[in-house]
């Protein structure tokens, strides 16, 4: 019995032992995906309420300090108009650079499984070519 169980350890191909090692890390990567998402969630939400308590803060200062200028309410108008441009410019920059994401993840995606495809075909026709090959020596 150990005899057989050499023999067989003796058979394993490279691609068998490329293709198990590989799967685990690639199946190890995927684990680390919902903790990776995760904790980026956790660092973002927490610059958010960062930013919402300094302008609450800021809310605070203004009325104890910048109340006593008095400034003229078109200029605080104007400055709502600029604010309003700028968050408005954001946001679409945010969901365009969300929308290029996408498409090069898809492009991405798509060009792997072509790659996939191709390697298929390749090595089927290595694989047929060298089997000809051996044929034609052997037979000779």
């Amino acid at each position: 019995m150990e005899k057989q169980e050499q023999t067989n350890q003796d058979k394993i191909s490279i691609c068998e032992l490329m293709k198990g090692d590989t799967s685990e890390v690639i199946r190890k990567l995927e684990c680390q995906i919902p903790s990776f998402v995760q904790n980026y969630s956790d660092l973002y939400s927490t610059y958010l309420h960062m930013f919402d308590d300094v302008f609450g803060t800021c809310y605070i200062a203004e009325k104890q300090y910048f109340d006593k200028f008095q400034i003229d309410p078109k200029i605080l108008s104007l400055f709502k108009e600029y604010s309003q441009s700028l968050k408005h410019s954001m946001i679409e920059s945010i969901e365009m650079n969300t929308k290029l994401f996408d498409a090069y993840v898809k492009t991405r995606i798509s060009a792997v499984k072509s790659f996939d495809e191709y390697l298929h075909t390749m090595m089927n026709l290595y694989a047929e070519t060298s089997l000809r090959f051996l044929d034609n020596t052997h037979s000779k």
